[in-house]
């Protein structure tokens, strides 16, 4: 008789829980966590390759894990149930990790645009960016490049900065892969938001809310709150509906045995 406990998916929402738990400081490892399993930007000294696995498993904050979790339980199972726990799991990760290095990809050519810009000695460039905060930030870039403000503008410049500092975490990419399969699957399938739960059909709500993510990414303005990783959603889902495409002859529904 077929198995049909998601196993995979109830695993990864432990090994999720279990990290956040472990990265909130609530054992002396949380700041280990915190330092090594984000992913950085790939200029920093400590940005290392297997990063784009481990920041899968960090999360900001109780909400973004439960958000996250919230998505892979609900969309996860039955994925599971379909393919079975490998393919799932195959998928899972190729899609997190699609996810991150489309997100790290725009982020590299938005800092390289700058720095092309900047046109700083590497020791100059360095320095400017050893620095922490954002206001300290500015003071010596100016000190040595006095145009760079005039040239790029404070958005393009403070972009600059947290694309160097700011480290990527969650699983929302693995989550947005996640639920354009679904789609794929069940494009008549009715979803809806927490915040907001009017019905629409899958075939709709996940452009739309693609959409608004592209929105937000180009403009940076989101009425989701700041500190999302836009690009890294539309990179799952990108991820995500590629594998469709190319496992289209082998993902449907198994036949149920008795």
């Amino acid at each position: 008789m077929q198995n049909d406990k998601p196993l995979a998916t109830y695993g990864l929402i432990g090994v999720n829980v279990l990290f956040y738990l472990l990265s909130a400081n609530l054992l002396p490892s949380g700041n280990v966590l915190e330092q090594t399993f984000p992913l950085f930007f790939p200029e920093n000294p400590a940005f290392k390759p297997w990063q784009f696995i481990t920041s899968m498993f960090m999360h900001g904050s109780t909400t973004h894990l439960f958000m996250n979790m919230f998505g892979l339980f609900s969309f996860g199972v039955l994925l599971e149930r379909i393919w079975g726990a490998k393919r799932f799991l195959i998928f899972y990760f190729t899609v997190g990790i699609g996810a991150g290095l489309i997100y790290t990809g725009i982020s590299y050519f938005d800092y390289q645009s700058v720095v092309n810009t900047l046109n700083l000695q590497p020791e100059e460039l360095k320095q400017v960016l050893s620095i922490q905060d954002p206001n300290q930030f500015f003071l010596v870039l100016e000190r040595f490049s006095p145009s760079a403000y005039g040239e790029l503008g404070e958005d393009k410049l403070v972009g600059f900065f947290y694309a160097y500092h700011v480290r990527l975490v969650g699983a929302s990419g693995a989550i947005y892969g996640i639920l354009t399969a679904f789609g794929v699957l069940f494009p008549n399938a009715k979803l809806s938001l927490i915040f907001l739960p009017i019905p629409i059909a899958a075939k709709y709500f996940i452009p739309g809310i693609l959409l608004l993510d592209l929105f937000s990414g180009v403009t940076g303005f989101s009425i989701f709150g700041g500190n999302i990783a836009h690009f890294a959603h539309i990179g799952g889902a990108i991820i995500g509906f590629l594998l469709m495409l190319l496992w289209k002859h082998n993902l449907g529904p198994r036949p149920v045995r008795s």
